[in-house]
């Protein structure tokens, strides 16, 4: 089944959500169908590691599919040549920590959703990286049997003092979790984001600063209905030693070939019921200027290129 080259479309939302969340009900695919993972960039303006993409990506066609979503006045597309050529999807403006989060990121799940053969969905930021080669990432994303979304309770005031008691009976305090704004997640658990109009509205009206959508509502939404299909983790390392409201945002002088081999290095995990020395399969925050070190560092260190 081949994929479209251009995504735009006229859709609004509510109807974009309905397709999306519409599931064949017969199991048996009347094609040859070859998972490919989704690769869901959320960004403010243009994709600046792109070219650490295209290395990562090529040789691979067939196995994954991308979808951009950006600024709605950003009108900048990539030569016919790049993996990036039209991959924009209609986006709409976004304000950190609020709804519209939210909004663009269900918008872009959406919009995979759409080509029945992607399988897995993976949300990444113009500052992320790949810290392993094409295959290692497929490979680990299509075998596994679980989503990775982190969802715990935080009994501090930035945890479970953000909930807010208007959001009974929906939602109660025993409901309330936190996560990582960086998901990996699976078609199943995928349609039923998508496919959600009972908890949303809720978070949208009562959810505002301080209490942020993006820290709060998947992993509510997630521990309410399908506890069961994630493992509780997040694949994207970021640095938050520094402490703060952001983590570590990493510059062209950070960039090493030691430093990238202990990116993420430091844990164990579990993965399919079995301990893992591969945790973390992304990592962020880092800054346009780190470009030129890792298109020097990768192919010999992450095996692509």
């Amino acid at each position: 089944m081949e994929e479209l080259n251009d995504v735009w479309h006229s859709m609004n939302d509510e109807e974009l959500m309905w397709r999306a969340s519409v599931v064949p009900q017969i199991k048996k695919y009347p094609f040859n169908r070859i998972p490919r993972v989704a690769f869901l960039f959320l960004t403010r303006g243009g994709l600046p590691l792109a070219p650490l993409w295209e290395m990562f990506f090529k040789g691979h066609k067939g196995l994954f599919s991308i979808y951009i979503h950006t600024s709605p006045d950003f009108n900048y597309e990539p030569p016919p040549s790049s993996v990036f050529y039209k991959r924009r999807i209609p986006s709409q403006a976004v304000q950190w920590g609020r709804s519209t989060m939210i909004d663009a990121e269900r918008r872009l799940l959406a919009n995979a959703l759409l080509d029945i053969t992607n399988e897995r969905f993976i949300l990444l930021s113009e500052s992320c990286i790949p810290l392993f080669n094409f295959t290692t990432i497929y490979t680990y994303l299509t075998n596994s049997d679980q989503s990775f979304l982190g969802s715990f309770d935080d009994p501090r005031k930035i945890g479970r003092g953000r909930y807010n008691k208007r959001m009974y009976p929906n939602i109660t305090l025993f409901d309330w979790r936190k996560g990582s704004q960086w998901f990996e997640i699976h078609r199943e658990l995928a349609v039923k984001i998508v496919s959600d109009v009972l908890y949303y509205p809720v978070f949208k009206n009562y959810c505002v600063p301080p209490c942020y959508m993006d820290e709060h509502y998947l992993p509510t939404l997630v521990n309410k209905v399908c506890p069961g299909l994630t493992s509780n983790r997040s694949v994207t390392w970021v640095d938050w030693s520094a402490g703060g409201s952001h983590p570590m945002t990493f510059l062209k002088k950070d960039v090493t070939e030691e430093f990238l081999r202990s990116v993420g290095s430091e844990l164990n995990c579990s993965y399919n019921g079995k301990m893992s020395s591969i945790c973390f399969l992304f990592g962020r925050k880092f800054h346009p200027s780190t470009l030129q070190p890792l298109l020097r560092i990768a192919p010999k260190l992450l095996g692509f290129g």
